[in-house]
């Protein structure tokens, strides 16, 4: 077995699709399936389902795929560990980010790292809290721009910014013409909330709120980005207060009588990974901090 055969793996495993994982290790797809169908015969199980529509991880392929991505993870934790020691810089940083939440930060932050490495190389990926550290957990992630979570094992966080939870109505909207907003004048208006099943701390307290003010019936739509519906004219909703950093926003931003919620946002990263580790690089997240917000 060797590990561009598991890296080939995990690229087929995440693209669920050979022509792209051949696209995303730069082989030709034919080269790719035998090498995955060596790898399949060397370990004497099935790792995928093939079908002329779709490919599928079989169940034996699902906990491979859980080795193979930390064996991997551990490789190129050893080689920046070896650069680290022998005085190298890294040549590669790998951001998770909760985008947008943040639009606000994220582009302040690489244009410094970039300048103080100008031949790093950085990737960058969106995802939820947890994704990000479960893959800093498995160092697949340098750094992670979360929500706040506790310090625990080899995992660091520190706070960067607590935003305000404010209400977004379209610049035409009779309310943005208030100096002052109450929740009972929200009984008139079309309510955009939120649709995930799984709601997090700040949507339940929004869910709670509408209920308790009797405003649950005027929830007319739900998705995930508020914001976007408001600026379409479609109605109110609460919103973070970085939204007001949105370039070409349609919407107002006001403060409501009877909400005051903040939600946190800060940097994350194990302490164990020479690259996010390194002293300056911290420094830089640090230098984010947002005074008042």
């Amino acid at each position: 077995m060797e590990l561009r055969q598991l890296s080939y793996f995990v690229a087929v495993a995440e693209e669920l699709h050979f022509g792209r994982a051949a696209a995303k290790v730069h082989i030709a797809q034919p080269a790719l399936s035998n090498q995955v169908m060596a790898l399949e015969k060397e370990l004497g199980v099935q790792l995928f389902i093939r079908s002329t529509r779709r490919v599928e991880l079989t169940r034996a392929g699902a906990a491979f795929y859980e080795r193979s991505v930390r064996i991997l993870s551990e490789v190129d934790l050893s080689r920046e560990i070896a650069r680290s020691v022998g005085g190298k810089t890294a040549r590669r940083i790998a951001i998770g980010t909760v985008y947008p939440a943040t639009i606000g930060v994220l582009p302040s932050f690489l244009s410094r790292i970039g300048r103080k490495y100008p031949d790093i190389r950085m990737h960058i990926e969106s995802g939820t809290t947890d994704d990000i550290i479960r893959h800093i957990e498995a160092g697949r992630i340098n750094l992670g721009f979360i929500r706040p979570v506790e310090n625990i094992g080899s995992l660091r966080f520190f706070s960067i910014a607590h935003e305000r939870y404010l209400l977004a109505v379209a610049k035409e909207s009779p309310l943005s013409l208030k100096s002052e907003i109450d929740l009972q004048d929200l009984r008139s208006e079309k309510i955009i909330s939120f649709s995930r099943q799984n709601l997090s701390y700040s949507e339940r307290y929004f869910a709670e709120k509408f209920e308790e003010h009797d405003l649950t019936d005027n929830v007319t739509y739900t998705c995930d980005d508020t914001f976007s519906l408001v600026s379409g004219g479609l109605g109110i909703g609460f919103v973070p207060e970085w939204t007001q950093d949105l370039p070409n926003r349609g919407f107002e931003l006001k403060k409501v009588r009877g909400i005051d919620f903040k939600i946190g946002l800060g940097v994350a990263w194990n302490r164990e990974d020479p690259t996010a580790g390194r002293d300056d690089i911290i420094d830089i997240a640090r230098s984010l901090v947002r005074v008042g917000r």
